[in-house]
């Protein structure tokens, strides 16, 4: 900002937030997209933005495009000083996805005139809190039984049921159901080496592969527990394994997903993998604790008690510095339930 003039610097920005080292750092950090519209419209001279990232997805399949789209958006805007013809020219000269960026640039021109055309293109992705509560339950439960098999999914659709039942004993809410829904598929689908294994040979990670990159050798960078070094910082370092991995390890891990949490498990034995089923024993008891004493008074507390595994994130050492805090609430928690009137 302290290089902007206000009395002559004219901006053009994408409208979409993408990831920084803060996010990495901070897994609490939220993005304010209004407010650092405001501060940039507030130092320039003028300030116009367009979901270029959104656009670039809808339609051409691949954010890389937006760039391409901000220049077209930025040349109709009238402070790009090269004529179109001789952009025209400088793409089909560069060789790369020739018509693909032109096809951007005119799309960045259009929504410059018609902001219609970036509020038409915008898709609703479904999540945890606009989804439909019978398709959210049944989805995760899909998710679970690839994870595992259906017997897992099954102890899964259990426990939401009994939750859900108490729920409509008091009335119609699904505050309570949805917030269990999501809390105990996020502990039991916990990524451990087979649901790597499984995630990267399902055909997803391939099909994305082919039509992103070509030539080069892969590397998989990972941190296994039972090998990791720790550095300096005391925390796992990431060792990088040969692309081969991919078609050789990998599918053969994934095909012994159904050793998970069995005595022949050689993962399982690590503290981290017997935290995590820990921490689903826990929760599934805390369930059937809800479900015994749940009261119209108690119902708020319920809700922030089924929430509170949402804020266990990360992997390996951060996850594990989540757990602390979280347990610390849980307990608080439960001192409001049992002072709640019943």
């Amino acid at each position: 900002l302290s290089l902007y003039a206000r009395d002559r610097t004219v901006a053009v920005g994408n409208a979409d937030f993408a990831p920084t080292a803060d996010f990495v750092a901070d897994r609490d950090v939220r993005f304010d997209a209004d407010e650092q519209g405001r501060r940039i419209a507030a130092a320039t001279k003028s300030y116009d933005s367009a979901p270029a990232s959104e656009l670039a997805v809808n339609h051409m399949g691949d954010a890389i495009y937006a760039n391409m789209i901000m220049l077209g958006f930025a040349w109709q805007k009238g402070v790009i000083p090269v004529s179109s013809r001789a952009l025209y020219r400088a793409i089909k000269l560069n060789g790369v996805e020739a018509e693909l960026n032109l096809q951007a640039f005119e799309l960045g021109r259009k929504v410059a005139v018609d902001p219609t055309v970036a509020a038409s293109a915008e898709v609703a992705t479904p999540t945890p809190e606009t989804m439909p509560l019978d398709q959210l339950i049944a989805s995760r439960a899909e998710e679970l039984t690839a994870y595992q098999n259906r017997a897992y999914a099954t102890r899964y659709l259990k426990r939401i049921e009994a939750i859900a039942a108490a729920e409509r004993a008091l009335g119609d809410t699904d505050d309570l159901t949805r917030a269990a829904a999501v809390s105990l598929y996020k502990l039991m689908a916990y990524k451990d080496e087979y649901e790597v294994a499984r995630l990267y040979t399902d055909g997803r990670f391939a099909k994305y592969r082919a039509e992103t990159w070509t030539g080069g050798k892969a590397r998989v960078w990972l941190a296994p527990p039972l090998i990791a070094k720790k550095g300096p910082d005391g925390k796992p370092q990431k060792i990088a394994f040969p692309g081969w991995i991919l078609g050789m390890v990998f599918p053969v891990l994934a095909r012994l997903k159904g050793l998970r949490g069995s005595a022949l498990d050689m993962f399982g034995y690590s503290e981290e993998r017997a935290m995590e089923r820990g921490l689903i024993a826990v929760f599934e008891a805390d369930l059937d604790r809800i479900v015994l004493g749940l009261t119209r008074e108690r119902l708020e507390t319920a809700v922030k008690l089924a929430q509170l595994p949402q804020a266990i994130r990360g992997y390996g050492h951060v996850k594990e510095a989540s757990v602390g805090p979280a347990k610390a609430e849980a307990a608080r928690l439960w001192g409001v339930w049992e002072a709640a009137t019943t």
